[in-house]
């Protein structure tokens, strides 16, 4: 039984129908799946040179925002436990400020035993100088008498070694103090090494260390320092300038800097210096584009201490324009 009528033919009328149908689902399904290519304005501007440095010849580079006096690791010269930790991140620092301390019982204990050896040597000493003034006085008074026959030679003699007996005790005493007054101080310094100190005024920007936790000279868990700080009044830019480039800057001259994702804000950062020494990069931005192989000069340039400043951060990553001096080809564009 024929499952199509005489009249209608497969080839020539179904088959065209589903081709046509086909297509038009495959298009439907090519048209949804399309990426939507609406042009639209990004989140995040790219940043670019405005004012002064917008039309005028110009260096760009990435940098790294931190203290003016750079980062500083805190360690511990003696192993222990902490006992007392009483700084925490963000808070302000005078130099010489008490920043852990280390357990330091066994320290103490030892400067109480030079104390008291101290003593001891004191005792022996006031001990010493009496026998002493006594057996020079009985020599002494053998020596002034003036018959030879009142006293025996062998008292004399005896004399005489009594009185170089005491000296020598008395030598011995104070030799015994000198040695116990040294303990202690060597104690006392220990136990000074055991409290440390801010080596400057500053802020505390990081704690990797806790109270009960074990610290080596080596350093802490992880390779972390025990603790980092650093003077945050002003904040420096540490900027890094292509090697290819760096002939260009023109050194000494200011330099505008916006925070990483933030071009909208943009700061005019006071040039400080520039670092004697050219070396291979390392302060990575992420780019698809940026090279790894590459040496940098590094620029430094203190932020204001302004409002507009305050977005900064220790480690944040920015964007800088530097002024340059303009290459024999582009003056003659």
């Amino acid at each position: 039984m024929p499952l199509l009528p005489s009249n209608i033919s497969f080839s020539r009328q179904i088959l065209p129908i589903l081709a046509v149908v086909g297509i038009a689902g495959a298009a439907y399904y090519i048209a949804g799946d399309l990426p939507d290519r609406e042009i639209t304005e990004p989140q995040n501007q790219p940043p670019k040179a405005t004012g002064a440095l917008a039309n005028a010849a110009r260096v760009a580079g990435s940098g790294i925002v931190e203290p003016a006096s750079e980062v500083i690791d805190i360690g511990s010269a003696l192993s222990g436990l902490v006992t007392d930790l009483r700084v925490a991140p963000g808070d302000r620092v005078e130099k010489g400020q008490v920043l852990f301390r280390v357990d330091d019982r066994a320290a103490r204990a030892a400067r109480a035993e030079a104390e008291a050896a101290i003593r001891e040597a004191r005792a022996a000493i006031a001990e010493a100088q009496t026998a002493q003034s006594t057996a020079q006085q009985q020599l002494a008074l053998y020596q002034s008498l003036s018959d030879p026959a009142a006293v025996s030679r062998a008292e004399v003699i005896r004399a005489e070694g009594d009185a170089r007996t005491a000296t020598s005790r008395l030598q011995s005493a104070r030799a015994r103090l000198g040695a116990a007054q040294a303990r202690a101080s060597s104690a006392q310094t220990e136990i000074e090494r055991l409290s440390v100190r801010a080596p400057i005024a500053g802020e505390i920007l990081a704690v990797n260390i806790r109270p009960g936790e074990f610290v080596a000279t080596q350093g802490g868990g992880g390779n972390l320092p025990f603790i980092q700080m650093g003077e945050t009044n002003p904040l420096h830019i540490r900027v890094d300038i292509d090697e290819n480039e760096a002939v260009r800057v023109k050194l000494g001259a200011s330099a505008i800097v916006s925070p990483r994702g933030a071009a909208e804000i943009q700061v005019e950062a006071a040039f400080v210096r520039a670092e004697p020494q050219v070396v291979p990069k390392r302060s990575l931005t992420n780019s698809a584009a940026e090279r790894v192989d590459v040496r940098v000069l590094q620029l430094i340039y203190a932020l204001p201490q302004t409002e507009a400043s305050a977005v900064f951060r220790v480690g944040q990553q920015i964007d800088a324009f530097i002024p340059a001096t303009e290459s024999a080809a582009d003056a003659g564009k």
